[in-house]
């Protein structure tokens, strides 16, 4: 073989190796595209699930917000009960004997009755009345114990709250409005008017 043949298959082998080196990059670079592509789809989904999973987190955090409010409601409305209950029992237990009270006052009016209608100059009825009073002093004390009070304003103001007004005259003895006198005692429990005072009332 001489030696131009030489020179010309070795070009030609050059040739085809240079052709075969290009087809290999074109192939690689092929694959190298695949591949970043196929990459490229894991991040979509993964910015997806992101996405789903902070929706899902708002709208749990806002359940447990109006879980917490509801909460917070029905303690308030459980305390509000409660301080209802309190305060109910607390005027039972005040207000209780308001009807037995009332039942009693005719008994302290005539137990008064007695000791103002007797004769105190009289030796025969004085150990009578004595112990009518002392009766009257105990009765007196013990309702009280129980936050029953008399209210006798004679010289005081007149109130409409704590008093009955029975009649109005005129006095130049009394300023107007001044509760001249007292007919019938009034009473209260515990702050709570059980019988006004009947009283005749200055103008």
């Amino acid at each position: 073989m001489s030696n131009e043949e030489n020179k010309v298959k070795e070009e030609e082998l050059q040739q085809e190796s240079v052709a075969q080196e290009e087809t290999e990059a074109e192939v690689v670079g092929s694959e190298a595209d695949i591949e970043w592509n196929e990459s490229d789809a894991p991040e979509d989904e993964q910015d997806a699930k992101i996405a789903q999973l902070e929706a899902a987190l708002l709208t749990s955090e806002s359940k447990v917000k109006e879980q917490q409010e509801a909460v917070l409601r029905a303690q308030a409305e459980v305390e509000n009960i409660r301080r209802r209950s309190e305060q109910e029992i607390d005027k039972a237990r005040k207000f209780a004997l308001s009807r037995f009270a009332e039942e009693l006052l005719p008994v302290i009016d005539n137990l008064e009755r007695a000791i103002q209608a007797a004769d105190a100059e009289n030796e025969v009825i004085k150990p009578l009345l004595e112990g009518v009073e002392l009766t009257h002093k105990t009765f007196i004390g013990t309702i009280e114990k129980f936050g029953l009070k008399e209210i006798n304003p004679e010289g005081e103001a007149f109130n409409p709250e704590l008093h009955q007004a029975m009649s109005i005259q005129e006095s130049p003895d009394h300023e107007s409005n001044t509760v001249m006198f007292v007919m019938q005692k009034g009473y209260e429990l515990n702050g709570r008017v059980v019988r006004p005072a009947m009283v005749m009332v200055a103008k």
